[in-house]
C-alpha cells in the first residue's frame, strides 16, 4: 500500500504518516517545506517508506509528480487555519488552499486510478451550535473562512467524486492537540495544549479564561480513525466525525502536566489578570457524536485526559532524548 498526504508536514499529517510507517505502509508527503530535522528523524525510524516531495498543493503539476499510478489513497491534510486577521489580511490564500485546490487534486487522483480520496475536514463546520451532540446528520452553519472552505470541500469532494468515480470521503475531526504540533505559519490557532506547552519550555504561565470543557482529541487517536478509513474495503458513509466520546476541561490536562513540570504554573486567570492561553472563542462547542465511525469500523479514542497527557509527556521527553 502507498499513502501520499497532501500537507504532509503538517501537524495532523505527520501523526498520520506516524502511524502508517509503524505499519510498513509506503507514504509520500507533500508540503511547501520539510518538517523540522528532529520530527522528520523520528517519521525515518518507522519501518515504513518515506518520501517527501517539496511543492505546492495548488500547483498541479506538483500533484502529478506526486500522486502517481499505484498509489492506494490520497489524504487532504493541507490547510490553511485562519484567524480572523488573516482572513482580512488574505482572503485568497485560505481560499486556493483550502478548496480551489481540490479541483486539481481530485484531477490527479482520477488520472493515476487512486482507490481511495480522504478529505481531513473540520468540526468547525458545525459552527457556533450550542446544546446537544452534534450528528453527522445535523445542518451545518459555518461561520469564520475557514469553516466555510472546510464545509465546501465537502460538498465538492463529493459531488466531484461521482461524477468521476472516484471513492471520497469527509472527515470531521474535533479539536485535535498532541505530538508534531507547532507552528508553521499555517495554523493561527494552536490547540491550547500546545500552547501550554510552550508556557511550560518559555517558564511563562499558562493563564486560562475558564476551564475550557470540549471533546479534545488526541492525535494519535485520530490518526488511527483516518487509518482505518483508508484501510476498509467499503464505507457506508460520505462524511465521518472523528472526536473523543469524553468531555473534559483542558484546565486539568495541563495541571496534570504541571505536576511533571516542576516550575509550570497552569491556572484561570484572577480578577485584573489577562489570559495567556486562548481557547479560540468564549464558550465551549457541544461534543461531536462518533456513533456513526464507531459502529461501522469499531474505532474509539484511546486516549482521555489523563492518558493523553501522560502519552504526551512521554512523547517529549523521547523526542528530547534522541534529538538534543
Amino acid at each position: 500500500m502507498s499513502i501520499v498526504i497532501l500537507g504532509g508536514a503538517g501537524f495532523v499529517g505527520l501523526n498520520l504518516a506516524d502511524a502508517l510507517l509503524g505499519r510498513g505502509i509506503a507514504v509520500r508527503l507533500v508540503d511547501r517545506a520539510p518538517p523540522p530535522p528532529p520530527l522528520l528523524g523520528a517519521l525515518a525510524a518507522r519501518p515504513g517508506a518515506l518520501s517527501l516531495d517539496l511543492g505546492d498543493v495548488t500547483d498541479p503539476a506538483c500533484l502529478d509528480a506526486a500522486i502517481r499510478p499505484g498509489t492506494d489513497a490520497v489524504v487532504i491534510a493541507a490547510a490553511v487555519t485562519a484567524d480572523a486577521a488573516r482572513e482580512a489580511a488574505d482572503p485568497g490564500t485560505i481560499l486556493a488552499v483550502n478548496l480551489t485546490a481540490l479541483v486539481p487534486i481530485l484531477e490527479a487522483c482520477r488520472r493515476a486510478g487512486v482507490r481511495r480520496v480522504v478529505n481531513l475536514s473540520s468540526a468547525a463546520a458545525y459552527g457556533s451550535v450550542q446544546g446537544e451532540v452534534l450528528s453527522e446528520d445535523r445542518p451545518a452553519q459555518p461561520e469564520s473562512l475557514y469553516a466555510v472552505t472546510k464545509f465546501a470541500s465537502e460538498a465538492v469532494l463529493a459531488r466531484l467524486c461521482g461524477h468521476w468515480g472516484l471513492d471520497g470521503v469527509s472527515v470531521r475531526l474535533s479539536a485535535v492537540f498532541g505530538p508534531f504540533e507547532r507552528d508553521t505559519g499555517l495554523r493561527d490557532t494552536l490547540s491550547p495544549q500546545a500552547q501550554i506547552w510552550a508556557a511550560a519550555e518559555a517558564g511563562t504561565p499558562a493563564l486560562l479564561p475558564r476551564p475550557g470543557r470540549r471533546d479534545w482529541l488526541y492525535a494519535p487517536d485520530a490518526a488511527e480513525a483516518v487509518g482505518r478509513l483508508i484501510a476498509a474495503e467499503r464505507l457506508r458513509s460520505r462524511l465521518y466525525n472523528v472526536s473523543s466520546p469524553a468531555v473534559w476541561p483542558v484546565l486539568a490536562w495541563g495541571e496534570r502536566v504541571a505536576r511533571a513540570r516542576p516550575g509550570l504554573v497552569c491556572r484561570l486567570v484572577a480578577p485584573g489578570e489577562t489570559a495567556t492561553i486562548s481557547l479560540h472563542g468564549d464558550r465551549d462547542r457541544p461534543p461531536l457524536a462518533t456513533d456513526r465511525l464507531r459502529g461501522e469500523l469499531g474505532w474509539e479514542a484511546a486516549h482521555g485526559l489523563e492518558a493523553s497527557a501522560d502519552a504526551f509527556l512521554a512523547w517529549q521527553t523521547r523526542l528530547r532524548e534522541k534529538f538534543s
